[in-house]
């Protein structure tokens, strides 16, 4: 399995894993990455670093939109190997070095294995490493607010309620919105194509979730990259508030 590495605006690269996205922000060689996959998806993340003209070594920083072991895989690994540093929200900094676990439960899963998709997902999740911790030692807030001084420039925009700490990150110069797990255009336990929210069985707190979709409608865009499911394009409010409708 190759990464399957798609350009989406000019140094803008949407990274499709086993079965969660990340994002390659490229300015020359150095490049900020946003998210991680699983920690199974090293090999797909080291060769679309490689795919784009960069290098582990290259990265500036790793920006999480949340530490779900999907999310989080690689991160630490990085940190190590490279130094690179590990950048989320301020409230989700605990979260990264495992002072808590906000993310659904093995009992959970299995007591909806009767869904479509559940256990065929749940199988992936094992290949991928997906129940292993691999916190981040140093896990450090943003900076500052507004743009993040990275290549990409992204600014970062809490939305909580996937987890506490859950932001997405907004380029607005090239109308893209980087939603993480806040909205999603598919998923493997999903039969809805399109805009939405997770299943609520994944959410930490529902309420905030949906709450949060306002948030997004907010953010001009007509490119969204989900962490789940293709690229969407249209304008980002509307998939914001179709995601809503879908939700009750």
């Amino acid at each position: 399995m190759s990464a399957d590495v798609r350009q989406v605006a000019e140094g803008t690269y949407l990274v499709h894993g086993g079965s969660t996205n990340w994002v390659i922000l490229a300015d020359g060689g150095a490049v900020t990455l946003v998210d991680t996959g699983y920690p199974g998806d090293r090999r797909l993340l080291l060769d679309s670093l490689a795919a784009v003209g960069s290098a582990p070594e290259a990265v500036a920083a790793v920006l999480i939109t949340h530490a779900h072991n999907d999310h989080l895989g690689s991160a630490e690994y990085l940190r190590a190997a490279h130094g690179t540093p590990v950048l989320l929200h301020e409230d989700e900094v605990p979260h990264a070095r495992r002072d808590f676990l906000q993310q659904v439960s093995v009992g959970t899963v299995l007591r909806n294995a009767w869904r479509p998709g559940v256990l065929p997902w749940m199988a992936h999740v094992l290949r991928a490493g997906g129940t292993e911790q691999h916190p981040v030692t140093a896990p450090a807030p943003f900076p500052a607010d507004g743009p993040l001084d990275l290549p990409g420039h992204p600014v970062p925009v809490h939305t909580p309620g996937h987890t506490d700490g859950h932001c997405v990150y907004h380029l607005p110069d090239a109308g893209v919105v980087i939603s993480g797990d806040a909205l999603v255009s598919g998923h493997a336990v999903s039969r809805i194509r399109g805009p939405q929210l997770l299943p609520d069985l994944f959410h930490h707190d529902r309420a905030r979730a949906i709450a949060s979709l306002d948030v997004l409608a907010g953010l001009e865009g007509d490119v969204l990259l989900p962490g789940h499911g293709p690229v969407h394009h249209g304008p980002v409010k509307d998939a914001a508030a179709l995601a809503r409708e879908r939700a009750f």
